[in-house]
This record gives C-alpha cells, sequence and structure tokens, in this order.
C-alpha cells in the first residue's frame, strides 16, 4: 500500500507529454503556440522630387522616356539589339523635336559615326537610315566641311575593314554622303578610288554578291559623275541615266582652300579603268552561257560600263581644248608632250571591249532581256564614239558600230513593239547627240544611210517626247553657219530639208501647246535657224514660206467673229521672243497672219515688251520688203482701232479690276504715228489714209481709240493744213460729239487732289484737237457753230448717230458745252485763236441766255440755276479775250 502511493506522486512529478485536449464540435481552433504572426504592416513615406520620369518633364525623350544623350550612349551596348533600338530611338526623338539635331548635330554625328564599322548587319541598316532620312536632310544647308570631316574618317576605316560586309557597307554610306554634300569627294578623290579599285580587284567577291557589288558601283557611278570635267560633254544632257546625271548638273564645285591635286586622279583613274574592264569580262560569260540572266548580274555590268563611259569622258575632255583646266597633271604628260587620253586609255585596254561588242547571246531572249541587251551596247557604243573623235578609226571596228547605229535609229530592233519603243527611244537619245560629229568621218554612203535613219526616228517619235527635242537639238547643230566647220554638204542638206520635216514644224507647235516651253523652245530656234539659212540658199525659201500657213493656229485663230487664243499667249516671255523673231524670215507675211497677229496685240493679257517687239518685227519685215503696204498699214489701223484701253485709278476709293494700259496705248499712238509717216512722202502717205481715219473717227469708238487717229492725222498734216475742204467738214461733224464724251467721262470732281489730276487727263485728250485748231481757222470755227447748235437743241442739224448721244436734258447737256469752251479757254495758244471767233462765241452766249429766260421751254429752277451759272462763268472767261 505504501508502494502504490510511492509510485503514482513519481508519475504525477514527470508530467504528461502529450496532453491531449478535447475539443468541441464547432469550435475554432486557437492558434499554435509557434505560429508566425504574416501579417505585414506599413506606412507611407512621402519625399520630395522622388519620381525618375518627373526628373525628364519638359525633356525631349523618346518613346520609351529615354533622352537624346541616353539614347546616345546605349549605341556603344555590347548588345546588338539594343545599339539597334537605341538608332531607331534617336530617330524618334530627332523626328518629333527637330531643334534637338540643331543644337547637338556634330555632337550626334560624332557618336553615330562609331556605327559604320559595327559587325551587326541590322545596325549599320538602321544607321543608314537614320542619316538618310533625318540626319543628313537636317544639316544640308549647315556648313559641310566638318561634318565631312568627321563622317570620311571613320568610313574610310570601314573601307579596309577585314569583314567584306562592312567594307562594302561602307561604299554606301559614302554613296549617300555625297548624295548631300558633292564637293567631299574632291576633297579625297584619291583615296576613294583607290579604295574602289582595292575592292574590285583583290577580292573576287562580285560573282557571288551581286547584290552588294551593285550598291558599290551605283556610288561609283556618282562619284564619276562629279568630276569636274563630266559636265561639260557635249549631250550630256541626254544622258542615258538622268537620275544619275541628276546631282551632276546640281553640283557647283566648291573645293575652297582645298583644291584637289588632278594628277593623283588622273593616275588613280588610269589604274582602275584596266579593273572596271576585268570585272565586266568576268560578267561576259554568263551572257552565253545562262538561258536567262538575273537582273542584279544586269545592273553590275550597266553600272560598270557607265563607270567606263564616265571615266573616258574626263580623258577625253582633259586631252581636248580644256588643258586649261588640268594644270597640275603629272609632269610625265607634259614632258612627253602627250595627250591624257593617250597616256591613260591604252588600246588593249578597251581591244577587250571592242571584242564584246554587239553583246548578244546565242539563245532567245525574253523582251526584257532583249532591251537591256540593247542598253548595254548603247553604253558600249557612246565609249566608242567618244574615243572616235579626232583619231583614225579602224574600218572593220567602225562598220559594226555603224550598222548597230543604223538598225537602232531605224527601230530594226524592237521589231514594232510598243513598250520596246519606248525603252529603246529612251536610250536612244544620247546616241543622237553624236550625229552631226559622226556623220563627218564615215563615208558618203554611210552618212546618206545614218541620216535617214536620223530622219526616221524624227518623223515617229511623239512631240512632247525628250526624243524630239533631241532631234531638234541635233538638226539645229548641223544648220549652224556660224560653225568653224558645216557638217553638211548640199547634197546632204536635202534630206534636211524636205518638206516632211520642215513642213513639220508648224504643227509640232500647235500640238505641244504652252505644257511642253522647253520642246517649244527648241522647235522655235530649229525654225529660226532655218529661216536664217534659207537667206542663205541653203534651204529653200519657198518651204520656210509655206510655214506661216500653218503656224496661224500657233497665235490666234478668227472663226465667225470667235476669237480663239493659241499657245503663244500662255508661253514664257523668252520664248514669245523667240516666236516673233522667227516672223521676220518669212518672204511674205500674208494678211491672215497679220490679222492673227494683230488679235494677239490688242489682248490686255499680252505683256508691252512682247507687244512692242511684235510692232519692232513687222517694221522691220516691211522695210525688207515682206509686207505689202495696204497689209501694214491695215496692221496698225486695226491696233489703234481695236486696242482696249482701261483708264488711270483717279479716285483711290474706286476699285479696278484690270491694271490700266493707258501708258501702253500712249506708246502704240507714238510708234504708230511715227512709223507710218516714214513709208512715204507726208502728202502721199496724208492723201492715202485721210479717207481710212476718217472713217475711223467717225464710228462710234471709246474716245482713247479716236485720240490715236486724230494724232495720226495730226503727225501727216502739217501747217497749214493740207487737208481737205471735205475733211474738215466731217471732222466738224464728229469732234464736237468727241468733246463732250471726254467731259462726261472724265467729270469734275470736288475733291481738290484730284482736281489736278482730272484737268490734266482732259487736256490730254484735247491737244491734239488744238493743233488741227491752229492749222485750220476754218474747222474751229465749224466746231463752235456746231456747239452753239448743241445749245439751242436744235436736233434736226444733227446726223442720226448723234441724236441718241446728245438726247439728254437742258442743263446737262449745256454744262457740257461749257465744260468743253472752258477747257478751250484756259489754253493759251487756244485764246489767241479764238480772237478771230468772237461772233461764234458771242452766239454761243447769247443762245444760253435765250434758253435760260425762254418760257416756251419747261425746266425746273434747280436747271434755270445752273444754266444761269454756267452763263456767268463763261462770260467772265470769255472777257479775259482781248478783242481789236
Amino acid at each position: 500500500m505504501v508502494k502504490n502511493k510511492a509510485q503514482s506522486k513519481k508519475q504525477q512529478k514527470r508530467g504528461v507529454d502529450f496532453k491531449k485536449i478535447r475539443r468541441k464540435i464547432g469550435r475554432k481552433l486557437p492558434p499554435a503556440q509557434n505560429a508566425t504572426n504574416t501579417e505585414i504592416k506599413s506606412k507611407a513615406i512621402i519625399l520630395p522630387e522622388q519620381s525618375i520620369a518627373s526628373e525628364k518633364a519638359g525633356l525631349a525623350v523618346s518613346k520609351k522616356g529615354l533622352t537624346l544623350k541616353e539614347l546616345l550612349q546605349q549605341t556603344s551596348h555590347h548588345n546588338a539589339k539594343v545599339r539597334k533600338d537605341a538608332l531607331i530611338g534617336i530617330r524618334d526623338v530627332l523626328l518629333k523635336f527637330p531643334a534637338e539635331l540643331k543644337l547637338h548635330k556634330l555632337a550626334v554625328i560624332e557618336k553615330l559615326r562609331e556605327r559604320i564599322s559595327d559587325d551587326d548587319k541590322l545596325v549599320r541598316e538602321a544607321l543608314y537610315q537614320l542619316l538618310k532620312s533625318v540626319i543628313f536632310p537636317g544639316c544640308k544647308e549647315d556648313n559641310k566641311g566638318p561634318i565631312n570631316s568627321l563622317m570620311m574618317t571613320y568610313i574610310f576605316n570601314a573601307m579596309t575593314h577585314m569583314a567584306i560586309e562592312v567594307r562594302l557597307m561602307a561604299f554606301k554610306f559614302f554613296d549617300l554622303l555625297i548624295q548631300y554634300f558633292p564637293s567631299c569627294f574632291l576633297l579625297y578623290a584619291e583615296k576613294i578610288l583607290q579604295n574602289y579599285e582595292d575592292i574590285l580587284q583583290k577580292n573576287k567577291f562580285y560573282l557571288q554578291d551581286k547584290g552588294r557589288l551593285k550598291n558599290a558601283l551605283a556610288g561609283l557611278v556618282r562619284c564619276l559623275s562629279l568630276l569636274p570635267c563630266s559636265n561639260q560633254e557635249e549631250g550630256d544632257s541626254l544622258s542615258y541615266n538622268d537620275a544619275t546625271r541628276g546631282s551632276l548638273h546640281a553640283f557647283d564645285l566648291d573645293l575652297s582652300d582645298k583644291s584637289t591635286d588632278l594628277s593623283g586622279v588622273v593616275n588613280r583613274l588610269t589604274d582602275l579603268l584596266p579593273v572596271l574592264v576585268s570585272c565586266f569580262q568576268d560578267f561576259s560569260p554568263l551572257i552565253h552561257s545562262m538561258a536567262h540572266v538575273d537582273v542584279q548580274s544586269f545592273d553590275c555590268m550597266s553600272f560598270l560600263l557607265q563607270s567606263i563611259d564616265l571615266v573616258v569622258r574626263f580623258f577625253v575632255h582633259a586631252s581636248g581644248n580644256n588643258q586649261h583646266d588640268f594644270q597640275n597633271l603629272a609632269p610625265a604628260y607634259k614632258k612627253n608632250n602627250l595627250s591624257i587620253c593617250d597616256q591613260s586609255i591604252s588600246a588593249v585596254t578597251l581591244k577587250k571591249l571592242w571584242d564584246e561588242f554587239p553583246l548578244s547571246p546565242n539563245h532567245c531572249l525574253s523582251e526584257k532581256d532583249g532591251d537591256r541587251y540593247f542598253m548595254l551596247n548603247i553604253v558600249i557604243t557612246e565609249i566608242f564614239l567618244h574615243l572616235s573623235y579626232g583619231s583614225k578609226l579602224s574600218p572593220a571596228l567602225l562598220e559594226r558600230f555603224l550598222e548597230f547605229i543604223e538598225s537602232s535609229l531605224s527601230e530594226k530592233i524592237h521589231n514594232g513593239r510598243e513598250a520596246g519603243k519606248v525603252h529603246h527611244e529612251k536610250h536612244l537619245i544620247s546616241l543622237v547627240a553624236f550625229i552631226p560629229k559622226l556623220i563627218m568621218q564615215v563615208s558618203a554612203a554611210w552618212k546618206s544611210r545614218i541620216l535617214q535613219a536620223f530622219m526616221t526616228v524624227f518623223e515617229n517619235c511623239s512631240p512632247e517626247s525628250s526624243m524630239k527635242l533631241a532631234c531638234l537639238s541635233v538638226v539645229e547643230e548641223m544648220l549652224l553657219p556660224e560653225q568653224n566647220c558645216l557638217y553638211l554638204d548640199p547634197k546632204d542638206l536635202e534630206i534636211l530639208n524636205h518638206s516632211t520635216w520642215i513642213g513639220e514644224l508648224p504643227k509640232l507647235l500647235v500640238l505641244l501647246g504652252d505644257k511642253h516651253p522647253l520642246h517649244v523652245k527648241a522647235v522655235l530656234r530649229l525654225q529660226l535657224r532655218v529661216g536664217q539659212t534659207a537667206n542663205l540658199n541653203m534651204t529653200p525659201a519657198k518651204e520656210y514660206d509655206n510655214m506661216q500657213y500653218f503656224i496661224r493656229a500657233f497665235y490666234c485663230t478668227c472663226s465667225n467673229g470667235t476669237v480663239s487664243y493659241g499657245p503663244f499667249m500662255r508661253l514664257p516671255r523668252d520664248i514669245q521672243e523667240l516666236s516673233v523673231c522667227c516672223l521676220y524670215y518669212f518672204p511674205f507675211l500674208d494678211k491672215v497672219l497679220l490679222q492673227s497677229l494683230a488679235s494677239c496685240c490688242i489682248c490686255h493679257e499680252l505683256e508691252p515688251f512682247i507687244l512692242f517687239r511684235i510692232m519692232e518685227v513687222l517694221h522691220s519685215a516691211y522695210k525688207a520688203g515682206h509686207i505689202q503696204i495696204a497689209d501694214y498699214i491695215s496692221f496698225f489701223i486695226t491696233l489703234l482701232s481695236r486696242f482696249q484701253v482701261y483708264p488711270e485709278k483717279i479716285d483711290p476709293t474706286e476699285k479696278h479690276e484690270v491694271k490700266s494700259n493707258r501708258g501702253t496705248f500712249k506708246s502704240v499712238v507714238r510708234a504708230v504715228c511715227s512709223w507710218l509717216s516714214q513709208i512715204g512722202d507726208d502728202v502721199l502717205v496724208l492723201q492715202m489714209l485721210e479717207k481710212i481715219v476718217l472713217d475711223e473717227i467717225s464710228h462710234k469708238r471709246p474716245v482713247d481709240n479716236i485720240y490715236g487717229f486724230i494724232r495720226l492725222l495730226i503727225t501727216l498734216d502739217s501747217k497749214p493744213t493740207r487737208l481737205s475742204e471735205q475733211t474738215i467738214n466731217r471732222l466738224s461733224e464728229v469732234l464736237p460729239e468727241y468733246f463732250l464724251d471726254v467731259v462726261n467721262n472724265i467729270a469734275e470732281e470736288d475733291d481738290e487732289s484730284t482736281k489736278f489730276l482730272i484737268r490734266q487727263t482732259r487736256d490730254y485728250y484735247l491737244l491734239p484737237c488744238f493743233f488741227l485748231f491752229d492749222r485750220s481757222n476754218m474747222l474751229l470755227n465749224q466746231i463752235l457753230e456746231v456747239m452753239e447748235s448743241f445749245i439751242r437743241g436744235n436736233a434736226s442739224s444733227l446726223l442720226p448717230h448723234q441724236k441718241g448721244a446728245l438726247a439728254k436734258d437742258h442743263s446737262s447737256r449745256i454744262l457740257s458745252v461749257v465744260s468743253v469752251l472752258l477747257l478751250v479757254l484756259g489754253d493759251i495758244k487756244m485764246q489767241k485763236l479764238l480772237l478771230s471767233c468772237k461772233t461764234a462765241i458771242r452766239n454761243i452766249l447769247e443762245s444760253m441766255h435765250t434758253l435760260e429766260s425762254s418760257e416756251d421751254i419747261t425746266m425746273t429752277i434747280e436747271e434755270r440755276h445752273k444754266i444761269r451759272s454756267a452763263y456767268d462763268i463763261l462770260t467772265a472767261a470769255v472777257s479775259t479775250l482781248k478783242y481789236d
């Protein structure tokens, strides 16, 4: 018993290791004693300017929020994708913020140029697009020197890179650079040409990688086009590759202080030419071995031939009459007294090229391939023709080229295909330019065949085509009489003088219209040359004279009273003047053509300069016997009668839609009066024109036109007058109405600033009449009598055509007459003449007084007051006359 109690106490002291706790169902279990509390409590800490985005607010950033500085730094990242993305980001920033480029231009270029030699192709291409689309266009108007020096250093490093892809891409970068900054080529010409020679000679990659070779050769063609002599060669404007030549004509040689030593350029080109020929030969087996030559191969061969052509042109030009442009040539050339062309181009070099001509594969060709081979043969022919000037040609070699030229001009190659015709014309243009000099070096038989083929091209090409323009220039060159040597003898001229092409000139003018001014100018220049040579019996004058019957539509046509102006009115001034000069050489100018010219002269759209030029040429043609006197007089009479004059703007508040041409008409009247007075004795000319002038004055015409005829009348008349009594009677009938039209059309104004101008304008119209009054006192008396009849209102004494014009209320009629009389009395010389007309003046005053006091005539008080005031003013003016 004692033992059991001891054991139980011992057990109670030990404790229970895992005490079992009874849980009731539905109660939530308490958390374990060793459970970790995962609840997190935090408080926000607000610090000013903590956001990175706020630091870039207002800055130029890309879509990813990077600034230009950060993007430039990323262009040197080790990852190629990061570098490419950085270049794209720079493009976005500079397009969105153009001012960034102006501010950091040199810094941007200095950093970007490091990527020219980048190992990754995509990075180099991204850089090229960035320079092409953003950097270079934005720097085009800035100073070019720093940009060239920054870029060229890294471009030259890339041209000597170990990787061929980088080297080729370097030439592409250089091609882009000279597109925007052409002058940089001549600054580094020798080194650039050396790199081209190395890449073509030491690396035979071109047969496998033609795409990259094509890009490199395109850059070489652009460089060679910038040689100082290339743009001076004849026929250059009609080049086979207009796109390549575009930069050539726009390039202004500006070497500043870094003038290039041309002797080094000559040496480099001398070494480069055989390399180019050798490269072309490497492509030759493809022509015969492959059924279809790929486009890239054709492009490579084309660029190679164009490069050879430009090098040859450079040497030929330097060997000609332009040696003063090449003062720094190698001393060996000067010492041996040999031309640059002879030293630089050996017969062996280009003999390989001649042996390949014409390029014609053994297999059948598609249309496109045939056109491509034709283009290559054209360029080879050009190279041959450049070298053939002034040299003795091999008969066999010359025969091959002449046959190709004849067949090309005769359109035997494209076999009537319209697409082939258009393609051939495009490339034949440059070949046509050689014809004038070519026919001087061939036999008579070949000369006739070449000229006949040329005429075929001239007749078949469209009027607005570039080929037509080239043909016109060639014909003009062959007809120039002032050249040192005349290209054609009389027998050859028979081909060119055929009516089929001389008669085409006026038709061409009408067809071309005003949409092709360069073509029109070429046609007119040729027409002028034909007219000049026609007088030298070099071309039949009859053929030239017949041209005027077709050329009328070029100036103006009149049908059923409707005038339709031709292209002449819408062409530039220099072309208009050229067409006017051609008129002089017509042996006989017919009446219809003169009418067309008169219609052009009276058009207000014609410039005054051209108007007077037409008048001068026609006057010279009349003196040369090319115009009959009746037609000559009729032209000037038409000019005076139908010229529409727009008055000056006397009142500043008035608005005139058309600019005044009164000054022009004054000059026209002055010239007409001077020239018509020179056609013969004044008495005979007056007898001839007296009735014509009176008939024109008798018609109801504007005061300016009547003024012109009165000026003509007093120019031919003398003091005392030679006018017949019948003429004086007719003048007394029409001049009073002319006076009233003057004062009515140019009414008095209350404004003091315009009174002087109005008085001056009225005196301008009345002055010629004062000369007539001075020469004939009888005319003055008769006109005063007619004026007095106007006041009396004796309508029975007026002519039928006057009744409507003078049927006004009494007060207005009397005021107009008084205004005329006051203008006459205001002239000092007329005051002396009026002393002998006191009876007529007294009758006028009495008629006014009678009319004002008469009760038989119904007038308002206001009208009677106006008449009384006019009577008092006229009485006061007459009282100043000192009668004997």
